[in-house]
């Protein structure tokens, strides 16, 4: 079933001309505030925000956590396979893919992506340019961030224990 509709509805007022977004994960481990990057990738930040504004996250749990690499969110089955039913087109930029950096999980083709995304724990300069960066989370949350980083995993990356999006609410900076 696609979340398209409640989205596009759920963005209607978003005015990025005017104002600035951020996304506040409260998780079971502690909160990351994801600042988003309209200037880059207007689409992935209004997919992002209407998402968070409709619960699409809440619950969801972070399937996919690879040490030193990345921590990974959004899917709505728990292992990386869901989505909101539609996709969102690649926004390739020149933002390079550092520590902090939100940016969008896609299948092999470049205009897969959904609802899931990851944060980097490191510089991966290989996927500049081939995923879309969209935010960045907050120097305040890098400390949340590196903590489910940590997290033990089992096979799939997937956390032995379940790092979970208890809300995802979106503020005006």
């Amino acid at each position: 079933m696609s979340r398209k509709a409640e989205v596009e509805a759920a963005v209607a007022d978003v005015d990025f001309n005017t104002k600035k977004y951020q996304v506040q994960l409260k998780t079971n481990l502690g909160e990351i505030h994801l600042n988003l990057d309209p200037e880059h990738a207007p689409e992935h930040c209004k997919n992002m925000i209407g998402l968070s504004r409709i619960g699409f996250y809440d619950g969801v749990i972070f399937h996919r956590v690879i040490s030193g690499f990345m921590i990974q969110g959004g899917c709505p089955d728990g292992n990386g396979t869901g989505g909101p039913g539609y996709n969102v087109n690649q926004e390739f930029n020149a933002s390079p893919h550092v520590a902090g950096v939100l940016s969008a999980a896609r299948a092999t083709d470049p205009n897969s992506a959904g609802s899931q995304f990851f944060v980097c724990l490191d510089t991966h300069a290989s996927l500049d340019n081939n995923y879309t960066v969209f935010g960045k989370a907050t120097d305040e949350s890098m400390e949340v961030v590196r903590a489910i980083g940590a997290v033990e995993t089992a096979r799939g990356d997937r956390p032995l224990e379940d790092v979970t999006i208890e809300t995802a609410t979106v503020v005006e900076v």
